[in-house]
């Protein structure tokens, strides 16, 4: 087990590419960024067997395993030591929950006591035009919406995690919404300056990108509104790449029935660790 560099960038992005759904969080980020701490923004943790690299880790705010065994799990368990600084572990469910389950009986409580668990959240995906038809209000975002769209992106993280993404850095949250708007992966309704729906590209690789922050003002809902809004989502998306992915809570019944009708299929399971 060691900590990569960008010698190790090659071998990188042949791992990040045998799964390329699964892998779109961190192969977007190591694309962009490469495998250096100072730009990347966080060290990434990799386990090597026979001289190759077999598996690798983000380890940054998401611990993100790839490609792990037990092997590579085991030792990144050892290696992650007492002292968390991540506030979730997220992907393929039965990695992620092993990787929580070993940090927790290796190092206890700092790693154990967690604010929620969520072992199944199907992931889904699209290679096709939309099943049925969009709703032609969805445009890109742009900057001059920029304040309404951060508010309503609130009120989704809100909403669904259970804590405010401004809490603690406001300003931080508020850059990382304006890189969303800047790079053309924001999409909305708008009333005037009201956000009626809101989603996100957030990581964009290769042949795929992974929708995230999907948010329809709850006033709305129930109203089949959804759907269309999604599917121009996709459509919008798939002018940039081929394949759209998102992954979603396996309770919330109402999304699955829209992303259904949409045309989204599974493709695998995720789960997620929230700290």
């Amino acid at each position: 087990m060691r900590v990569l560099n960008r010698s190790d960038l090659p071998a990188a992005i042949r791992l990040l590419s045998a799964n390329p759904i699964d892998n779109v969080f961190v192969a977007s980020r190591v694309r962009t960024a490469g495998l250096e701490q100072a730009s990347l923004g966080c060290p990434v943790w990799g386990y090597e067997r026979g001289g190759l690299l077999r598996a690798l880790c983000h380890a940054g705010s998401n611990l993100v395993p790839v490609n792990a065994d037990a092997d590579a799990l085991d030792a990144w368990a050892d290696f992650a030591g007492p002292q968390r600084v991540c506030a979730s572990i997220i992907g393929p469910s039965d990695v992620a929950l092993a990787l929580w389950h070993r940090l927790s009986e290796r190092w206890g409580a700092s790693w154990s006591d967690v604010r929620d668990v969520r072992p199944h959240q199907p992931v889904l995906a699209i290679s096709s035009a939309p099943a049925i038809p969009i709703d032609r209000r969805v445009r890109r975002v742009t900057l001059d919406q920029w304040d309404a769209y951060t508010d309503a992106a609130v009120k989704m993280y809100t909403e669904e995690i259970g804590v405010s993404p401004v809490q603690g850095n406001p300003a931080g949250y508020r850059f990382y919404v304006r890189q969303l708007i800047s790079s053309g992966r924001a999409f909305g309704i708008f009333e005037g300056n009201r956000v009626l729906f809101k989603a996100d590209l957030g990581s964009v690789s290769g042949s795929v990108c992974q929708v995230q922050g999907v948010w329809l003002e709850p006033e709305l809902r129930g109203r089949g509104l959804a759907a269309p809004a999604m599917a121009a989502v996709v459509q919008l998306a798939r002018t940039v790449v081929p394949t759209v992915s998102l992954y979603v809570n396996d309770y919330n019944l109402p999304a699955r029935a829209t992303y259904a009708r949409v045309g989204f299929t599974q493709v695998g399971e995720f789960a997620t660790v929230h700290f």
